[in-house]
């Protein structure tokens, strides 16, 4: 395959990608991987290697060229994402990765196992030493917690042997973390060990989200320091405080209190199983795999997944994670119910999910009709809504009332149907007279001219202008002809004819996205037609008013200078060959005063 096709293969999968948090793996002719990434929104990121190729630099052509296949693991945050291309780029060390990689470990906040336990920081993982937290991402946030640690719990900071022996025996003297008041000086028994281990395990709450106290410490810190015009001091603090926060993410790509575990997870159709591992090695992710399994037998998923856990686990004491049971001689398979087990799993299934909805089978090939497929479940609608039509009035400060109609068909602006309506039988600023008028002569011409009526009219407003538009419908004896409803503007509610409760459509759904698309365009359009009107007709006053001109040189002059500054900027000379010199005259004197 040309190099130029391949790219063009590429560049066609990037886009079908999600939006979504996750790590991305490039793999050479050969199959070994030689770019692990991390992205925001895969889609972006991947995309952005296959746009605009010659903006790149050296390496990263160089990158592009060399990539023949793509894989992906979607993950639920940045965070997480950073982590997993952490550890895939240690394991993997990927060609492309070496010099930009220090491979460095995250560190971690380990409280020891020892009488008058530490806290200290460490990126080294060994479960025999103590209780671990973390890792952590921002590497400034353990040296802080531990800080804060020492001013609020006194957690001591010296690596002695604080034995009841040692202690007993005098073999230690407090340091000037003592006298400083960063420790109440265990070692020479003026601190209890009840006492020490009941503030370490505030600490320990601490480093498990809960920073309540912390808070109210760093806060009193805060107003101190601002009372004494230490403003430097209050804003340390107060970035301190801003940081604690960030020991409240919970990641699900590392945690080390998991040990090893494989997780596998599966989502099928009629003909097809997609197939999700994950490889977790001392609480870390560090392989994530994608399967397609094609039914030949009406197999269960259970028989599917049995033969993919088969295929890639070999050791048969490790511990299974799964989204359905399966029994395997020897082997413990777990569906976990909650905790961190059960995170991993959505993962996986989430991934497994993501494989099964881009492949082309389970693709709408075209995605306004699965939008529209999803308005009519949404709007309970008795068929697809291929053609809609939505109205909305303009009347600025009671001058010039208009209306306007965009028209959508198969989900898509249709431009040459969209109609603009001066209001010609209503008085004043009345909207609901005016959306009873727009209605019924819009729909009175298509009646009229046997045009097919559209599934669905939506009008921009609440229940007044649905009753108002409603009026005209019943008297053209449509309404079981169409589907029409209103759309409040402050909650995005629906109303249809007769319920005194609106609908409320999820905010997420597109359906309701295509409706406030609908209901943009038509107070686009209207507003445009009315600003359209105001102008004009400000042109009309300003030089019909001039005594002397009437409005056969005003359209002569428009005609020939388009605005009326061109005509204000116009020489005398210019003007008179246009109208002559008497009205030229007329014109000047005006401008000039």
């Amino acid at each position: 395959m040309k190099l130029s096709e391949k790219l063009i293969q590429l560049k066609a999968y990037a886009k079908s990608l999600p939006l979504e948090p996750g790590v991305y793996r490039y793999f050479d002719v050969e199959g070994n991987i030689i770019y692990v990434g991390k992205a925001k929104a895969l889609r972006n990121r991947v995309g952005s290697y296959f746009q605009s190729l010659q903006q790149h630099n050296n390496k990263t052509k160089r990158l592009v060229a060399s990539i023949d296949r793509i894989e992906y693991t979607v993950v639920n945050s940045e965070y997480d994402a950073l982590l997993l291309e952490n550890n895939l780029i240690k394991r993997y060390q990927p060609k492309y990765n070496i010099s930009l990689k220090d491979g460095k470990s995250y560190p971690y906040i380990l409280i020891i196992n020892e009488r008058f336990p530490r806290i200290i920081k460490t990126r080294t993982y060994d479960p025999t030493l103590g209780e671990y937290f973390g890792p952590y991402i921002k590497t400034n946030l353990p040296n802080i917690i531990l800080a804060l640690f020492q001013k609020i719990f006194f957690i001591r900071s010296c690596s002695y042997n604080l034995s009841e022996a040692n202690i007993e025996a005098g073999k230690y003297k407090v340091c000037m973390d003592y006298h400083i008041q960063n420790c109440l000086g265990p070692c020479e028994a003026l601190q209890s060990e009840e006492d020490y281990m009941d503030k370490v395990q505030q600490a320990r709450n601490i480093l498990k989200g809960e920073i309540n106290e912390a808070k109210v410490f760093l806060k009193k810190l805060m107003d101190d320091a601002s009372q004494n015009l230490e403003f430097e001091k209050a804003h340390l603090y107060q970035q301190k405080h801003q940081l604690l926060y960030s020991y409240q993410q919970k990641s699900e790509v590392v945690n080390p209190k998991l040990g090893d575990l494989v997780v596998f997870t599966i989502s099928s159709t009629d003909k097809l199983a997609f197939v999700n591992h994950l490889l977790i090695k001392n609480g870390n992710i560090i392989g994530s795999e994608n399967f397609e399994y094609k039914k030949r037998l009406d197999e269960s998923d259970e028989e599917i997944l049995l033969q993919a856990i088969a295929e890639k686990t070999t050791d048969v004491k490790t511990t299974v994670l799964s989204n359905i049971a399966v029994e395997i001689d020897e082997m413990l398979v777990v569906i976990p119910q909650i905790g961190d087990k059960k995170k991993l799993v959505n993962l996986s299934l989430k991934n497994a999910m993501q494989l099964r909805a881009e492949r082309s089978e389970f693709r709408d090939k075209d995605p306004k009709s699965r939008v529209l497929e999803q308005v009519k479940q949404d709007l309970r609608l008795p068929q697809l809504p291929t053609h809609i039509e939505c109205f909305d009035n303009s009347n600025i400060q009671g001058t010039n009332p208009v209306a306007s109609m965009v028209c959508f068909k198969l989900g898509k602006p249709s431009k040459r149907d969209y109609r603009h309506f001066k209001i010609k039988t209503v008085e004043g600023a009345n909207d609901f007279d005016s959306m009873t008028e727009i209605v019924y002569r819009r729909y009175k011409r298509l009646v009229d001219e046997k045009t097919p009526l559209p599934q669905l009219i939506i009008i921009d407003g609440g229940k007044g202008q649905l009753s108002a538009a409603l009026k005209s419908i019943d008297k053209l004896g449509i309404r079981d002809q169409v589907t029409i409803v209103g759309i409040a503007k402050r909650l995005e509610e629906i109303y249809y004819p007769g319920d005194t409760q609106p609908l409320l459509v999820s905010k997420k759904s597109e359906s309701l996205k295509l409706i406030q698309q609908l209901r943009n365009e038509a107070h686009r359009f209207a507003i445009t037609f009315h600003r359209d009107l105001r102008s004009k007709n400000f042109l009309v006053s300003e030089i019909t008013q001039i005594e002397g001109i009437g409005k056969k040189t005003y359209e002569t002059l428009i005609a020939h200078f388009k605005t009326v500054k061109k005509i204000k900027n116009t020489s005398f000379e210019d003007l008179s060959e246009v109208v002559g010199t008497s009205k030229a005259q007329i014109l000047k004197d005006h401008f000039e005063k």
